[in-house]
């Protein structure tokens, strides 16, 4: 009888504490901060451009740049031929006034490891 009242009594504590820790966590995955959240609001290009990637159509002046310094690579991550041109897209984001943001959680929109996030144009005052 005990045996069965511990089993339930877990049963109840456990479902208790999910329920309890979903509605934690629900505020931070029904609104996203930053630059990382769905529909790009930030502008972000990939570093380093890469060989077969869409261009967007609103992109940035910031990010056209960076392709035209540092050509598209089809190299992969962790290779040798990599490296540099990662290196030198980062020089040429931070040389236009962006910010490099890097991606530890890759996504289907965001599959890069880092982006430039160009810089905030100044609202203009009519």
């Amino acid at each position: 009888m005990f045996s069965g009242l511990k089993r339930i009594s877990k049963l109840i504590m456990v479902t208790a504490i999910s329920v309890w820790l979903g509605i934690l966590t629900l505020p931070a995955q029904a609104s996203c901060q930053g630059c990382l959240c769905p529909g790009d609001p930030c502008g972000l290009c990939p570093l380093p451009p890469m060989e077969g990637a869409p261009i967007k159509p609103d992109e940035s002046e910031t990010c056209a740049k960076i392709r035209e310094r540092v050509p598209p690579t089809s190299a992969q991550p962790g290779s040798n031929e990599y490296f540099p041109s990662l290196d030198n897209s980062t020089m040429a984001c931070v040389k236009e006034g962006g910010d490099v943001i890097r991606n530890k959680q890759r996504s289907e929109e965001f599959p890069s490891r880092f982006y430039c996030k160009p810089p905030r144009k100044p609202n203009k005052v009519e």
